[in-house]
Order: structure tokens, then C-alpha cells, then sequence
């Protein structure tokens, strides 16, 4: 109880980003795996963000016919590289993806918060707008887990033409709750306030959960769902947890995703 203790005093007196920081983002240097691993053909780029980091990411070309473009915002662990069965999935199914570092991530500069990975997803929308061809025409918002918080923060500033939340949490205070229920949630900062925020989302909103997550329990996809006002659907994976979704979905995750993206054309 002792490191208990201690973690309350520190999040009573500095409950600054720096904190915030240490308990919520586990960011890795190594690059495990690259698109080439998986025989994607992609492009390095370099993005430059409002603040001046610079951030790495691989822009992945789908096969035909298109469905449209992915910004892909991952979750709090790892890096891109960890990224690549999604990509290859997606790919598959007929969506570009482009895969992006937070700040502090991979071969991305700077430290990450909340704020700042804001900024990189803005950085990442205008990297695919730029794409020559592309423009605005069916980019979708993917989010995974924190990403989810990310890549709704971003459809509520500039609405794609759907948004994807994976296994995302209502927000920072609800999550440590769960897995912290002695520490007073007054102490966790409101940080992430994706229930909050989904109110005024105003794209249609594809849910997907495990059904066994334990990480993000699946109450917390359907209190999003719930609290969207707009054309929306969900997925729960049967027996899936939270880390385990993609890899034991494969092409059902993908064909989900398509089937939606496809639905919003009818």
C-alpha cells in the first residue's frame, strides 16, 4: 500500500501533464517491424506538427478497388511498428492507411501529452489531405484504445466521413477507476473526456470492443454508443479481449470495417 499511498500524494500535488504522462503513456524507441515484413509496399514520411515536432509515419496504398483513407491513431504502448497486421488488414480490404507516431514515439521527436498527440493527429489529417488525388474524399478516423480519445477529438475539430473507435475508454478518470478503485478520482486528471466529448460528434461512428476486455471493459464502448447522436453501429468480439482483437479477428475485423465504410453509401 505504501506505492499506493505515494501515488496519491504525488497526483494531489502535481497533477501536471508530467505526471500524467508517466502513468498513461509507455512509448517504444525499437521499431519491431516495418510494412515491408508484412509485403506491404509503403512510403517514409516525415510530418511536421503545429509546434514544430517532427513525427515518422508510412503511408500504406490499398488494394482496388478503394474504399477510402485511414488516419490511424494508435493506442498509449509501442509504436507504429506494432501496427502492422492492422495495416495489412486494412490494406486488404481496400483502404489506404496512413500509420503516425505520437511525439516521443518511435522515430517521433518530443515527449507525448494529452494535448500534444492532439496536435499530431492534426499533423497526421494533413499529411492524407495533402495526398495528391485525395483531398478530403473518404478519409475515416480509426482509433485504438487512447487513440480512440485522440481520433475523436479530431473528428469533433474537422468530421472525416466516419469515425472508428477500438476498444477506446470513456475517458483517463473512468479507466484508472476501474483499475485503480481506491485511489479518489478527484486526483486523476479529466483528461481523454471522450464521453463528454462525443456529443458533439456529428459523423456516423462504427463501436468495436472485445467482449472480454479487461483493459477497456466493453461498458465503456457501449456508454460511447450511447451517448453519440448520430447514425452509428457496434461490434463486440466474442470471447476477444483488448489486446488480443485483431490478432484473433483478422479478416473478420477488416470486413467489418469495409462492410460499415460500404453501409455509409447507401
Amino acid at each position: 500500500m505504501v506505492w499506493v499511498l505515494t501515488l496519491i500524494t504525488v497526483l494531489r500535488s502535481r497533477p501536471d501533464r508530467a505526471v500524467l504522462g508517466a502513468l498513461l503513456y509507455f512509448p517504444s524507441r525499437a521499431i519491431l517491424q516495418t510494412p515491408a515484413d508484412a509485403g506491404l509496399a509503403f512510403e517514409n514520411l516525415g510530418l511536421v506538427t503545429e509546434d514544430g515536432q517532427r513525427l515518422h509515419a508510412w503511408w500504406i496504398v490499398g488494394q482496388p478497388p478503394c474504399l477510402g483513407h485511414i488516419v490511424f491513431c494508435h493506442g498509449n504502448a509501442g509504436n507504429i511498428g506494432d501496427r502492422v497486421l492492422n495495416a495489412a488488414l486494412l490494406s486488404a480490404a481496400g483502404f489506404d492507411v496512413l500509420l503516425f507516431d505520437y511525439r516521443g514515439y518511435g522515430q517521433s521527436s518530443g515527449r507525448p501529452d494529452e494535448q500534444g498527440t492532439y496536435r499530431d493527429a492534426r499533423a497526421a489529417l494533413a499529411a492524407v489531405r495533402h495526398r495528391p488525388g485525395l483531398g478530403s474524399k473518404r478519409i475515416f478516423y480509426l482509433g485504438e484504445s487512447l487513440g480512440g480519445a485522440v481520433a475523436l477529438n479530431l473528428a469533433v475539430e474537422s468530421p472525416p466521413h466516419g469515425l472508428i473507435l477500438q476498444s477506446t475508454f470513456t475517458s483517463v478518470r473512468d479507466a484508472a477507476r476501474h483499475h485503480y478503485p481506491f485511489i479518489p478520482s478527484a486526483v486523476i486528471p479529466d483528461a481523454y473526456p471522450s464521453l463528454r466529448r462525443i456529443a458533439t460528434l456529428r459523423v456516423p461512428l462504427l463501436v468495436l470492443h472485445g467482449e472480454r476486455d479487461d483493459i477497456v471493459p466493453l461498458a465503456h464502448g457501449q456508454a460511447l454508443l450511447d451517448a453519440a447522436h448520430v447514425p452509428k453501429r457496434l461490434r463486440v468480439f466474442a470471447g476477444l479481449g483488448h489486446n488480443d482483437l485483431v490478432d484473433r479477428a483478422g479478416i473478420e475485423y477488416a470486413e467489418e470495417i469495409a462492410d460499415w465504410a460500404a453501409s455509409l453509401d447507401h
